[in-house]
């Protein structure tokens, strides 16, 4: 039934490029959508892509963007008329409500985002862990074959992930506008990634405040460079992965799930030192906030699959197929 589910909603979006998103709530709704992947880009540790796998749009979101970025090479290359017929062809109405989203999260919420991690360590790293481990639990059910091969690479991404991941630099002050470039073009591909954070990426660049701070000053010349590196690196990734999910769709969420599961040592409530949400030398629970934090992951990790099933529901309903009795 998961199989004949797939392959309906693929129909669907090759057939309907603008699905009953025309309808304003539905814009409303991935407008949230958005602003839920963008909220979670900020936070290190957590990916926009763990979101957009969450709410069953991950996929179709990266056939969109590998469409854009077609277009943009056929543009580039002068071939005005194919790279026109691909532009037409993309979802805008999906992509922009998205994006808008997205934005308006990254604006309003940065500041306040910041000060939380700063002042409520504990409790902000374990929302997000009981987030990311429920968003896992969620991706490993849209393996179709779990068959050896599979929980082998998911182990030996698991690993990797978690000892990368312990790797970070100091804080760089007033970098040089290429490296900003550089580290947009970077951390925009580990942001469409479920378990690879964006915001992770630039700490361990050193990047991380220097960034945040423009977005929260405005700093247009900072914030035009790493958008200009963002859409240079989704553009020239996401080809890539659009055919390692069309080809290789189980091994490569196989991948995922273990690198989302290593994640959580970024997320970790309890570092060792003072450092917060930045530090990730893991150290012992601390008596008088794990009451606290077990009930924040707890509770964050319900909201996850709650809304992973409405979700799983919605698609049913919307290919046409019973909802009950499908798992």
């Amino acid at each position: 039934m998961d199989d004949l589910l797939n392959e309906q909603l693929k129909q669907q979006a090759r057939i309907e490029p603008v699905p009953s998103s025309l309808v304003p709530r539905k814009i409303l709704a991935q407008i949230g959508r958005g602003f839920a992947m963008g909220a979670a880009d900020i936070v290190p540790g957590v990916s926009g892509g763990t979101v957009a796998l969450l709410f069953g749009i991950y996929e179709y979101l990266i056939e969109q963007i590998r469409e854009g970025a077609a277009a943009l090479s056929l543009l580039i290359r002068g071939r005005l008329g194919p790279g026109w017929d691909r532009l037409r062809a993309i979802d805008w109405v999906f992509l922009l409500a998205l994006l808008g989203g997205i934005g308006l999260a990254v604006v309003t919420l940065v500041g306040w985002l910041r000060s939380q991690i700063e002042n409520n360590p504990v409790m902000v790293s374990a929302v997000f862990f009981g987030l990311v481990a429920a968003s896992a639990r969620v991706a490993w059910g849209e393996i179709r074959e779990k068959d050896r091969l599979r929980a082998l690479v998911l182990m030996g991404s698991t690993v990797v992930a978690f000892f990368v991941l312990g790797l970070r630099s100091g804080a760089v002050d007033d970098p040089p506008l290429p490296v900003v470039f550089a580290a947009g073009a970077l951390a925009i591909c580990a942001m469409i990634l479920p378990g690879v954070s964006g915001s992770f990426i630039l700490l361990m660049l050193g990047l991380y405040d220097h960034v945040t701070a423009a977005v929260d000053d405005r700093d247009l010349a900072v914030i035009a460079t790493f958008g200009v590196g963002a859409v240079v690196g989704l553009a020239s990734f996401s080809t890539l992965l659009h055919w390692l999910l069309r080809n290789h769709r189980d091994t490569v969420l196989a991948v995922l799930v273990g690198v989302m599961v290593g994640s959580l040592r970024v997320l970790w409530p309890w570092p060792v030192g003072d450092q917060g949400i930045d530090n990730v030398s893991l150290g012992a629970p601390v008596g008088s906030d794990l009451i606290g934090a077990v009930i924040g992951a707890v509770v964050a990790g319900v909201i996850v699959l709650v809304v992973a099933e409405m979700s799983r529901r919605r698609a049913l309903a919307e290919a046409g197929l019973p909802v009950d009795g499908v798992g």
